[in-house]
Parts: C-alpha cells; sequence; structure tokens
C-alpha cells in the first residue's frame, strides 16, 4: 500500500491525504482515477508508471481511458 501512495504522491502531485484515499479506494473496489489529462499526457504517465512498479517488482498496473 506504500508504494501506491508513493507512486501516486510522486507521479500525480497527491498529497499524502488525497493519497492514502485513493489508494484505499483502489485496494478496495480495484481500481481508481488518479485524474485527467490529454491523451499525450496520459499515455505518458501510464508508460512511467508501469515501468517504475515493474523495476520495483510490484504488481501495480497503471491503464487510461477515454472519457
Amino acid at each position: 500500500m506504500d508504494f501506491v501512495v508513493e507512486v501516486l504522491r510522486g507521479f500525480f502531485a497527491m498529497d499524502q491525504e488525497k493519497a492514502v484515499q485513493v489508494m484505499l479506494h483502489v485496494h478496495t473496489r480495484g481500481r481508481g482515477v488518479c485524474g485527467v489529462f490529454t491523451r499525450e499526457v496520459a499515455e505518458t504517465k501510464v508508460t512511467q508508471v508501469n515501468e517504475y512498479s515493474r523495476a520495483h517488482q510490484h504488481p501495480l498496473l497503471c491503464t487510461m481511458e477515454k472519457l
């Protein structure tokens, strides 16, 4: 859970309280929203988070959806 909070704070500029709130939502419901971005920004964030997760051998998976 600390890893997810670290990712939310580092890649999505969330403060500690918001990051914990989103992490708990993801933990209980299986998915959550980290923000709304342009396609280019979202693609970059997805790539960065997934590469970071793999590098740290963590199963966190970041995806994007069109609104």
